[in-house]
């Protein structure tokens, strides 16, 4: 990774991307995956670049659906792979969800280096190396484990494809994604979707299920019961108006 100095003012930003660039050098991360990574950072920025009150809300509600959980399933890309994979791995410990390769841009040694690189970051047993069943998709993020994705009851899909998602929420299982686009396919079709840069939701997600885990069943779903997932996304929409605004008429400049 590159000498970036930490008083630059875009320090974290650099490193984020600096951290793709590495996950394709080391063979994890595919070449869409900056494409992909520049369009979430531009969200990133209308939003303020912090998690708001309702993407906290968000993911609390992610947290009680993973501890209710039978089968919680943490699906990993190349670009979550290569920008969180300690969080990845801390989150799956502290929830006792399973961590499960999937990939768009597929191929048996990519899965092979992704699960190897969360092993070196502390996880133990990584799914997707199997692909014995399929989603009914026309890509190759159909293939998943049988007892991982396909028989999960409720599937954590960040940095998600919208199709896909909406084939796990059509199996009836409950889609929690992590999406800087409120209006994206993904966002609009999830069950709880998270308009938060993945950097910090899961770092969040990790701390709230340390206060959550101990609470009982009822706690946990009354978290659920509370939550409104289109209220979530227009929160969203309005904090990135708002910013926007905000910052027009720090410069004088006139908000129509």
């Amino acid at each position: 990774m590159t000498g970036i100095p930490r008083d630059h003012p875009r320090y974290e930003s650099l490193i984020t991307r600096e951290k793709i660039i590495d996950g394709i050098h080391m063979g994890i991360t595919s070449q869409q995956g900056l494409v992909a990574q520049g369009r979430g950072e531009a969200f990133d920025y209308l939003i303020g670049e912090r998690t708001t009150e309702s993407a906290a809300f968000a993911e609390r509600a992610a947290v009680a659906h993973i501890l209710l959980a039978k089968n919680p399933i943490i699906s990993v890309n190349g670009n979550t792979a290569a920008l969180v994979p300690e969080s990845l791995v801390a989150l799956a410990d502290v929830t006792g969800a399973m961590l499960e390769v999937n990939l768009f841009h597929r191929s048996d040694a990519r899965v092979h280096k992704i699960i190897e690189h969360l092993k070196a970051n502390g996880a133990g047993k990584v799914l997707g190396g199997k692909g014995d069943k399929r989603l009914g998709l026309s890509h190759d993020r159909a293939i998943v484990d049988e007892e991982g994705i396909f028989s999960a009851d409720v599937v954590l899909v960040p940095l998600e494809d919208g199709d896909r998602c909406q084939k796990l929420v059509e199996m009836e299982k409950t889609v929690i994604t992590i999406d800087l686009n409120p209006l994206s396919r993904t966002s609009l079709t999830s069950t709880v979707t998270i308009v938060d840069n993945v950097t910090r939701a899961l770092n969040n997600m990790v701390q709230f299920t340390e206060d959550m885990k101990s609470g009982s069943k009822n706690s946990l779903q009354a978290v659920i019961d509370t939550y409104d997932n289109d209220r979530v996304i227009s929160d969203a929409l309005y904090s990135m108006q708002e910013h926007l605004k905000n910052k027009a008429e720090e410069k004088g400049i006139t908000w129509i």
